[in-house]
């Protein structure tokens, strides 16, 4: 179980979401003690942007790994730095490295980052989103049997419908190099979605990136408290 700590959140989304490098380690910590055997995170500058700066992202990693003893990863997302070019030159400047990081095979320049990042030694979740043509760029992608795992994203956010959306998400990755597969949704989807990777005794994740609620629809205060209720649930149907 991942924790995936804050995502695209901002403090407009409630005190509840760490933004800074020590509040996102004392909740990665919670999140960890609560059974999360991973951390994934968003770093962010002290004015609340998504940003893959050295001065950035090493802080965060270094803060994380100060309090947590598990594997640390970060999202490369375009939407950070925008512009493969930038993007790369950012990654070359890092200092201190993730154990991991999420690359988005749809967008441009994934298999440059993803073979910049292999070659400084961090592992790569090659990161496929419903509704893109992430699966069939990943299945021919000569750096597939190389990735860590496939972080196979539902961006179906409809409760009723995200289940049917991860099985053919699911499928459309049959020819996927054969990777590990974590499998998650977002917003509305989060918990059918979670659900599913249970069944299948896939790996998933959780936390406020993903959602806002508990499986009650209550608020969540904290990324532990989701952990909890996600191990919960993904073992409720086994």
């Amino acid at each position: 179980m991942q924790v995936c700590l804050n995502g695209s959140r901002t403090a407009a989304d409630g005190a509840h979401v760490p933004l800074t490098p020590q509040e996102l380690a004392r909740s990665a910590a919670a999140a960890v003690a609560a059974g999360a055997t991973e951390a994934h995170v968003h770093p962010r500058t002290p004015c609340g942007r998504e940003s893959l700066s050295a001065r950035v992202v090493g802080p965060v990693v270094e803060a994380l790994r100060g309090l947590v003893g598990v594997p640390v990863g970060v999202t490369t997302g375009a939407w950070a730095e925008p512009g493969t070019a930038a993007r790369l030159e950012r990654v070359r400047s890092w200092s201190v490295l993730p154990d991991f990081a999420s690359v988005n095979w749809h967008e441009p320049g994934a298999e440059e980052l993803a073979a910049l990042l292999l070659a400084r030694g961090v592992a790569v979740e090659a990161g496929i989103w419903s509704g893109t043509g992430g699966a069939a760029r990943f299945a021919a992608s000569p750096l597939g049997p190389r990735v860590l795992r496939v972080l196979a994203e539902v961006t179906d956010t409809c409760p009723s419908t995200a289940e049917a959306s991860a099985h053919a998400l699911l499928t459309s990755l049959t020819p996927a190099h054969g990777r590990p597969v974590l499998l998650h949704g977002e917003d509305g989807g989060t918990w059918p979605v979670l659900r599913v990777a249970g069944r299948l005794g896939l790996a998933t994740r959780i936390g406020l990136e993903d959602t806002l609620l508990l499986p009650n629809g209550e608020r969540a205060l904290s990324n532990a408290q989701l952990v909890t209720a996600g191990l919960v649930e993904y073992q409720r149907d086994q």
